[in-house]
């Protein structure tokens, strides 16, 4: 059980750590998206790298965020059920989603993304656009890194769902209000 908790421990500081750095990434998108908007609007010129850079910042905001969002419970759940069950049978249904649902799920994007980016590395690939962002591939790659940090996650899930069913109850997490 010492190998669970130590396994829980890292896997969810590395979630938040991810989560609460990307999430400046957030600001990133405001002050990028004035900055294009002003100098499109008021000073008549674009710049197509500057506009592909607040997408991208938002894709990294939701990729790389996703495993955090999970560690917090910030995904949207269809709720009939859970809210009412006790902590051990919540603890059951998180097992169970995970391991038949989440995880074989992240596995196969993860492997039905590899020829998807490698192409992109291998080709060196730049945006469409004349002028825009170039290493293509970087983006591309945050797919397999967001199934990376879910399946992190979810084994994390995973974790605290056997702590739990084991009679560690510390481990249940915090009642949320959504």
């Amino acid at each position: 059980m010492n190998f669970l908790v130590g396994f829980l421990r890292v896997a969810e500081a590395i979630n938040e750590w991810v989560g609460r750095v990307v999430m400046w990434l957030s600001l990133g998108i405001v002050l990028v998206c004035f900055i294009a908007v002003y100098l499109r609007y008021a000073l008549g010129t674009g710049v197509p790298w500057l506009q592909e850079l607040y997408v991208w910042q938002h894709a990294f905001v939701f990729l790389l965020g996703a495993g955090f969002t999970l560690l917090h419970g910030g995904h949207v759940r269809v709720d009939l059920f859970y809210g009412t069950m006790s902590t051990r049978n919540q603890a059951r249904v998180d097992l169970l989603g995970t391991v038949i649902f989440l995880l074989p799920f992240m596995l196969l994007l993860y492997i039905e993304a590899i020829p998807f980016v490698e192409l992109s590395w291998r080709n060196n690939e730049t945006s469409i656009q004349p002028g825009g962002m170039p290493a293509q591939y970087i983006l591309k790659s945050t797919l397999q890194v967001f199934c990376v940090l879910v399946s992190l996650q979810g084994l994390a899930t995973i974790a605290r769902s056997i702590l739990i069913l084991s009679g560690r109850t510390e481990f249940a997490p915090a009642a949320t209000s959504h």
